[in-house]
């Protein structure tokens, strides 16, 4: 290899890691000092690093070509599955915790791309949703409205502060408004949510709902490392669990549960579950589901299958685990 070999190998070597600097730092929001420990550096260099990076073009308010392998990983998927993957690089020992941290807050920073005035938003409650509303970056839009796509109460709680911190925190970052959806996650018995549902206050939510441009969620797992709270809130008794396993549910969206393969009919805690029906997602335009862990990896194809999504927004892992 002569000099200018050398030479061309070197820069590229150094565009590699800006980019890989760039990415932890302005979309992971990572700390220099995280940084310089992850890529086992000194905090002047990835400094440098991240001048570099702006210097040269990379940074230009967002974050043009993440590492290389998540950007195949992001073809990779997108081919196969039809939809826009965002693929976040996380490192393969990071904790289940800090992984959920990274992924939530790459998809805050997608969102923020994809809210626009006059929306109405969908946002289905949950553990990954509630990291995401951590990390949301203002913006300057009006007359957005954020409607919870499902209901949040069960025998212990009415669950209604729990959604409302997570819709309140959206809210706030675009100066939007909030739609509540004040009814259980699952009614005792099916003939009185077809009561409910002939209610005037209950077919206003229905009817925004119906109107959606955008709707964020993740998907809930029995198995997942991180218990989905729709699993440990208490809404989940030991005979409707038996009756998931045996009907051989994979996950669910906005507590309406579905197969490996995407079906959800003659599923029985779905006749009294709140959740939109599949019909509904799958008329708004951009449907974003956020998902961490390669222990979701069964309801994220389920989800898939049942072609709920048009973006999604998971880790390197989960992503090698999707393709593989």
């Amino acid at each position: 290899m002569d000099a200018a070999d050398r030479d061309d190998t070197d820069d590229a070597r150094a565009t590699q890691r800006a980019l890989t600097a760039a990415h932890l730092y302005y979309v992971q929001n990572r700390t220099m000092e995280a940084i310089a420990a992850e890529l086992r550096t000194s905090r002047s260099t990835v400094s440098r690093l991240l001048a570099l990076a702006r210097a040269t073009g990379i940074v230009d308010i967002r974050i043009r070509s993440p590492f290389e392998a998540p950007q195949r990983l992001e073809e990779h998927v997108s081919e196969r599955f039809g939809v826009t993957a965002h693929v976040v690089p996380v490192p393969d020992d990071a904790t289940d915790v800090e992984r959920l941290e990274r992924v939530a807050a790459a998809a805050a920073h997608l969102l923020g791309e994809l809210v626009g005035s006059e929306m109405t938003i969908g946002v289905a409650w949950g553990a990954t949703t509630a990291a995401m509303s951590r990390r949301l970056v203002p913006k300057a839009v009006h007359g957005t409205t954020f409607v919870q796509l499902n209901g949040s109460g069960n025998t212990r709680t009415t669950g209604l502060l729990y959604a409302s911190e997570i819709l309140s925190r959206f809210a706030a970052a675009y100066g939007g408004t909030v739609q509540q959806f004040p009814v259980p996650a699952f009614f005792d018995d099916p003939r009185t949510k077809l009561a409910m549902w002939r209610e005037r206050s209950t077919r206003r939510i229905l009817a925004l709902q119906s109107t959606m441009d955008l709707v964020v969620f993740s998907t809930g797992s029995a198995d997942s490392q991180l218990p989905s709270h729709v699993y440990s809130g208490g809404y989940l008794e030991p005979p409707d669990l038996e009756s998931l396993a045996a009907e051989r549910v994979v996950g669910d969206v906005a507590t309406v549960f579905f197969r490996a393969d995407g079906s959800s009919d003659r599923i029985a805690l779905n006749d009294r579950a709140t959740g939109p029906h599949f019909d509904v997602l799958r008329r708004v335009e951009r449907r974003m589901c956020v998902v961490s862990g390669i222990s979701k990896l069964d309801s994220l194809r389920g989800a898939l299958a049942a072609r709920l999504a048009t973006d999604i927004v998971l880790d390197e892992a989960t992503a090698r685990g999707l393709v593989d």
